[in-house]
C-alpha cells in the first residue's frame, strides 16, 4: 500500500471528531442550537426563511448528515452545498462573515473546548470556500473571508 493510501485508511480508522469527542449527540446539539439562533437572528433569519420556508425539520436532518460526514466521515451527507448556495439572494461575504461569528459563539457555548474549534476550524473552511464561490459565480473577485 502506498504512504498516501495508508494515511487516508489511518485517518478513516480515527476521524478528527473522534479525536477531540464528537459524537453524533454533540453534532445534533449543535446543529438544533445554531439553527434556533438563525431562525431568530434578524439578519440570517430571512435569509434561511426565504430558502427553507417550513421546512426546517429537512434541513436541521440534512445539516446533522452534513457535520456527521465532515467530521466523523460517516459519508452520510451526498449534497451539492456550492450549487445550492450561488442562487440564494442575499447571501454575501458580510453575511458569511456573520453567519460565522454567530456559529463560533454557538460552538463554544455547546461543545466542549477542543470540539467547539474543530467545528470552527471546518465551518471557516468551509464558508470561505463557499463565498469565494459565490463571489467567483457572479464575476466578483473572489478573496478569502479572512481577508480585511
Amino acid at each position: 500500500m502506498t504512504d498516501a493510501r495508508e494515511h487516508v485508511m489511518r485517518i478513516r480508522r480515527n476521524p478528527p471528531g473522534l479525536r477531540v469527542g464528537v459524537d453524533e449527540e454533540m453534532i445534533r446539539t449543535l446543529v438544533h442550537g445554531f439553527y434556533a439562533r438563525v431562525r431568530e437572528d434578524e439578519r440570517l433569519g430571512p435569509v434561511f426563511s426565504a430558502v427553507i420556508g417550513d421546512d426546517w425539520d429537512a434541513h436541521l436532518d440534512k445539516m446533522c448528515d452534513f457535520w456527521s460526514s465532515v467530521l466523523l466521515l460517516t459519508a452520510r451527507y451526498s449534497g451539492k452545498p456550492m450549487v445550492k448556495h450561488i442562487g440564494i439572494a442575499g447571501i454575501d461575504r458580510a453575511l458569511f462573515l456573520h453567519w460565522l461569528d454567530l456559529f463560533r459563539a454557538t460552538a463554544r457555548e455547546l461543545c466542549p473546548p477542543e470540539a467547539a474549534e474543530l467545528f470552527i476550524h471546518r465551518a471557516e473552511r468551509i464558508a470561505d470556500s463557499l463565498a469565494m464561490g459565490i463571489a467567483f459565480a457572479r464575476g466578483e473577485i473572489p478573496r478569502p473571508l479572512s481577508e480585511a
